[in-house]
């Protein structure tokens, strides 16, 4: 299980990316595809076509870190999207949800109270 501050969002970049990008690739692919701040401190999970690699970026105070994993068998079911957004926001505990290997559009979640969030 993931455990995140609460001020921590994440984002999935909906389009495959290039798994030789590292830091500064993948802060260009989060501050100019993604159009997000990547110094903010949030999580930026990429994926591959193949969907067997993700890499996730993040600001750690004094400078990136990158968490990458490859699988030696099957894929992530990772949401790309046909066009139009590049990013989605999902919760951390989705994200625990498709590093395990579920699938996080025929999971169903129950009902449950979430504080609407100011827009930034």
């Amino acid at each position: 299980m993931i455990h995140l501050p609460s001020s921590v969002r994440v984002y999935l970049c909906t389009v495959p990316c290039d798994m030789r990008r590292s830091f500064d690739g993948l802060h260009a692919m989060a501050s100019g595809a993604m159009q997000m701040d990547a110094f903010a401190g949030h999580l930026f999970v990429f994926a591959n076509v193949r969907r067997d690699r993700v890499k996730i970026l993040y600001w750690d105070r004094d400078g990136f870190a990158v968490w990458s994993k490859r699988l030696e068998e099957g894929t992530y079911a990772m949401p790309f999207s046909d066009g139009g957004e590049m990013r989605r926001e999902i919760s951390a505990q989705e994200l625990g949800a498709l590093l395990s290997g579920i699938d996080l559009c025929q999971a169903k979640r129950r009902k449950r109270y979430q504080r609407k969030r100011a827009e930034a």
